[in-house]
């Protein structure tokens, strides 16, 4: 290798650890003994099973470690990017530390796109051994390194629990996607986009300017923007494509696929990392991967009539049920099942509208409607009660949403909602009525709060919006906002209210748990409640942040009221005691809430503890802020 190579190489790696430090002289001598790769994507950079000659560091592209499952496919345990070194297994060999009588089957490692490495053999790793910055920086990453695998083996082990197959939902999406992508600049005609699609037996075109994004045209855009407004097929492509769509990461999983094209509306996802475009997954991608039931119960609920709405809920609660047995995070699997459930309470609201409209009536000014409970919190994943409630528009008509409050409820029932016990529904005179009508509701509850109005505001300010007119809904929660501003002694009484519910603590060794004979803890009435009404109040406190508990945390850190490191632990606390109670709902066909520590293994004890210090201490905050 020539002189100026070797000097572009220690130019490269100069400030790495493993060289940071070194007079050029010593690190120029240190570079030609190394060895510099190259290797093509998909190549394979370090067999199993095969000797290793030293560190691979990697200076640009990215790799990725894998093993063999018992099914034959493959695990990836980590992701490897510019700058990190891969091969630390083999450093046992190197301290001398590697039983000869014991050989260990290795990892693979596979270039992901085209790499360029350098091989530190184990003479250049001697040299450099009694730098201690080097030790502190092996250390360090093998420590990180440890613990990432060790976490990633973790979730591979609990999703091969009882699965049988090894196809699971959290497949990532450069397994799903197809490499080759079909694309035009935007001055191409529209005609030879269509062209290359019919060509190429694709159901989509990506517009490219040089290596950039800049859209996509699809066969539904050929239709709806071509032929349905009357472009000429010799107009520019960029006349016809949906600029800016939505991309995805290469690195991400089956379900944030499904997740996209679900809560988007969309069934093309180009694949682009760092600006780079990878590939495209498309829907029939992931059809092909996994069944088809989120599919079929979109249209389900799209086509629903009223006879066909009982129909959904049986479809949904089977989605629900793949979710949790794939073990899909928490989160995602609520925005999953809100959605399938948002786009069902939109569906009623339509067919409730029509349904007057057929008798003759239109609405005479916009009206928006609203969810409440744990359909306003984005956590229903059973049909329960019905919550909600209409604003509309003033005016002197309000036949027309009674009428509607009244179908809504009517059709909600039919798809599976039983009615509130509480009369909470907007077939209820109180639980409708205009702008003006709901702020004086509000304000009498704020002025006069005895413990059946705190209930009553409690519940709705739980709410979001799920159909209607967005203007309104605008003007409605400014004048919310306005109640809000001068609400301190209504928020104090809901303080109070509180105090009679703290969140429990289980500080206790669990064995001095147990003999104090606490066998179980109702996790919605003891936790739950407690948690949203504390994040409830803050919220309000701060100026009425509206959305789902996980908007509303991320607002307060926006605001500077939570920091990252509470914000994450306030999330993480939730995330296990939510799957938790679902688990034990799910389980238990909507039984009861309560769980029983001997269900438990001694770990999910320990979260458990861990979680409600955490809620507690939020709770704490509240109380804080409040006291007397």
């Amino acid at each position: 290798m020539e002189q100026k190579h070797y000097k572009e190489l220690w130019k490269a790696v100069q400030f790495h650890p493993l060289f940071d430090g070194v007079e050029e002289s010593t690190a120029l001598s240190l570079v030609e003994e190394c060895e510099a790769l190259t290797f093509q994507k998909r190549e394979i950079m370090l067999q199993a099973d095969t000797p290793r000659q030293g560190l691979l560091l990697v200076l640009q592209g990215i790799a990725e470690v894998f093993v063999k499952n018992a099914a034959g496919h493959d695990e990836v345990l980590e992701v490897i990017q510019k700058g990190e070194i891969v091969g630390f297994s083999s450093l046992a060999k190197f301290l001398g530390f590697e039983k000869a009588d014991k050989p260990q089957a290795t990892v693979e490692v596979r270039a992901i796109e085209d790499v360029h490495a350098l091989l530190i053999p184990y003479a250049v790793l001697s040299k450099r051994w009694s730098d201690q910055n080097v030790h502190d920086y092996l250390l360090t990453q093998v420590s990180i390194r440890l613990k990432d695998v060790y976490g990633s083996l973790a979730e591979q082990v609990k999703l091969a629990k009882g699965m049988g197959e090894g196809e699971t939902i959290l497949t990532r999406v450069q397994d799903l996607m197809s490499e080759k992508v079909v694309a035009v600049a935007p001055e191409t005609s529209i005609q030879e986009a269509a062209r290359k699609m019919a060509e190429s037996r694709t159901s989509s075109v990506l517009v490219l300017e040089g290596q950039e994004l800049k859209g996509i045209i699809t066969e539904r855009d050929i239709v709806g923007r071509v032929v349905a407004k009357g472009l000429s097929y010799d107009d520019p492509s960029k006349l016809a494509m949906t600029a800016n769509p939505v991309t995805i990461s290469r690195f991400a999983f089956y379900y944030d696929a499904i997740a996209e094209i679900l809560l988007k509306g969309i069934k093309h996802l180009p694949v682009v990392d760092d600006g780079e475009i990878s590939g495209i997954v498309t829907f029939t991608d992931l059809h092909r991967k996994k069944n088809d039931s989120v599919i079929k119960t979109i249209k389900k609920i799209e086509q629903a009539d009223e006879a066909s709405l009982p129909e959904v809920k049986a479809a949904i609660y089977e989605i629900t049920d793949t979710l949790l047995r794939d073990r899909v995070p928490i989160f995602a699997l609520l925005e999953i099942i809100t959605k399938l459930y948002d786009r069902l309470i939109g569906r009623t609201v339509e067919l409730s509208v029509e349904a007057l409209r057929k008798q003759g009536l239109t609405p005479p000014v916009p009206f928006a409607f609203y969810l409440m409970g744990s359909s306003g919190r984005g956590e229903q994943f059973m049909l329960t009660d019905q919550d909600h409630f209409l604003v509309y528009g003033e005016t002197s008509d309000h036949a027309f949403f009674e009428k509607l409050g009244i179908e809504i409820t009517t059709k909600l029932e039919k798809a599976g909602y039983a009615r509130c016990k509480g009369l909470m529904m907007a077939s209820e005179p109180q639980w409708r009525g205009t702008v003006l009508q709901w702020q004086d509701r509000v304000r009498k509850w704020m002025l006069q709060s005895t413990n059946e109005n705190l209930l009553l505001a409690q519940n709705f300010f739980s709410y979001r919006f799920a159909a209607g007119s967005i203007e309104l809904n605008g003007e409605f929660e400014e004048k919310i906002a306005e109640l809000l501003e001068r609400s301190k002694i209504f928020l104090f009484r809901m303080v109070q209210a509180e105090r009679e519910q703290e969140i429990p603590t289980l500080d206790e060794p669990i064995k001095a748990l147990f003999r104090i004979g606490r066998k179980s803890i109702d996790m919605k009435k003891e936790i739950l409640f407690p948690y949203h009404h504390s994040l409830q109040i803050l919220s309000l406190y701060y100026g009425g942040i509206p959305g789902t508990p996980l908007e509303k945390i991320a607002a307060m850190k926006e605001k500077g009221i939570f920091t990252a490191e509470f914000t994450h632990d306030v999330k993480e606390a939730f995330s296990h005691v939510f799957q938790l109670y679902m688990r034990q709902r799910w389980e238990s066909k909507g039984g009861s809430s309560v769980l029983s520590f001997s269900a438990m293994s001694t770990r999910q004890k320990e979260e458990l503890i861990l979680s409600l210090r955490t809620l507690r201490e939020l709770q704490g905050m509240v109380f804080a802020r409040f006291s007397i």
